[in-house]
């Protein structure tokens, strides 16, 4: 029967994985909850590689917390013994008065970010194997780079149990509820009592939130992996960097250098609403073709043959932004997560964020943009 904990953080994804971490070495004694096994290729904090960035085309107020991120990382990288994050350089690349190009340039230019602007030919002098075309132009940041997240979600949890965390895995929470002065926490295999609880269930928030009007749309993201029709060395980390690339207004192309000989590239948004319990996790070669055509205009030497594909899932919001903010009714309770899709490079820095919010009472500044908004 009823264990008691400090706080219970609820999906070890990501967000969740750097909540239980930072938590646990508060010396807060923690719980972990995960409906599978992280990290697992079951919800949204997988993939191999996920790009990280500090000119954030989306809102120049996510570069303080992506700065604290970067630091982060390599304080876990160090802790850990573990290689997370990879500078590469990114690109940003659209038209010269586009949502990405205008974006990136101002989050830079506030936060005295170092970055260049390149016209079109100089995007394909430093990068052989881009074709930007005449009427597009490159934002180039230095530090943007590649995280691998399994190893990060691995870092953190293994890290958090060091420190005394109990993490249990493939056990879903049912249902949660105020008790006493804290809450409890229903699984199908037990009843756990918790002061506080963190919500980073993403995908599957909306069903630890009854009776509350969060109104996300959950959506089917594949990623692909092609081979390269040139040496993949053309393509490593060095000689291309991760890029973003607005193909079309508001359309949305993303990929990496190749690591292991293959290149990675999906589509930003777009996907199709689905319900996270029915997901279609096959991904066909027929699916590929927006990015085939993306390839062949921006790419060509990369539009080889498709190898495989995953399937990623966002937890979009109506403007995009996370949700960070206290329960509406629970001011113990985080809701955390909801992050449409560019959440993951943040998430060490969320972490220690919601283990000051709910540990310290502490009102952080820089997040009105992720409060409670419906």
């Amino acid at each position: 029967m009823n264990r008691s904990f400090d706080v219970a953080v609820i999906g070890l994804g990501a967000m969740g994985s750097a909540c239980a971490y930072h938590f646990a070495r508060r010396g807060a004694r923690v719980l972990g909850l995960d409906r599978f096994t992280p990290p697992h290729a079951l919800g949204s904090s997988h993939g191999e590689t996920r790009i990280i960035r500090e000119a954030y085309f989306e809102d120049p107020r996510y570069v303080p917390i992506v700065q604290r991120a970067y630091g982060l990382w390599r304080e876990l990288e160090h802790e850990a013994g573990e290689k997370l994050l990879v500078e590469t350089g990114g690109l940003m690349v659209g038209p010269a008065d586009g949502v990405l190009v205008r974006g990136a340039q101002l989050s830079a230019d506030v936060h005295g970010l170092p970055y260049e602007w390149l016209g079109a030919q100089e995007v394909a002098r430093r990068f052989p194997v881009l074709t930007p075309g005449d009427d597009r132009v490159g934002i180039w940041e230095p530090r943007a780079g590649v995280l691998f997240p399994e190893a990060c979600i691995r870092a953190h949890l293994g890290l958090a149990a060091r420190a005394g965390a109990e993490l249990r895995s493939d056990e879903a929470v049912m249902e949660w509820q105020p008790s006493g002065a804290g809450f409890e926490v229903v699984t199908a295999r037990g009843r756990f009592l918790a002061g506080r609880l963190v919500l980073a269930a993403n995908a599957w928030l909306p069903r630890l939130l009854p009776g509350v009007s969060l109104p996300l749309t959950i959506t089917r993201q594949p990623l692909f992996w092609f081979a390269p029709l040139e040496s993949p060395d053309r393509f490593a980390p060095g000689r291309l960097p991760v890029f973003i690339w607005e193909y079309q207004p508001d359309v949305f192309f993303y990929g990496f250098p190749a690591f292991d000989g293959e290149i990675k590239v999906a589509r930003h948004m777009g996907g199709r609403p689905s319900d996270p319990d029915h997901l279609e996790r096959e991904v066909s070669e027929e699916e590929a073709a927006p990015h085939r055509g993306f390839l062949a205009a921006c790419m060509p030497g990369g539009n080889g043959a498709f190898r495989r594909g995953v399937v990623c899932m966002y937890a979009n919001t109506p403007d995009g932004h996370f949700v960070i903010d206290r329960h509406p009714s629970h001011p113990e309770v985080l809701v955390l997560s909801a992050c449409s899709g560019h959440g993951f490079k943040f998430s060490s820095a969320i972490g220690e964020i919601a283990a000051r919010m709910l540990m310290e009472g502490e009102a952080l500044p820089g997040l009105d943009l992720f409060r409670w908004r419906w």
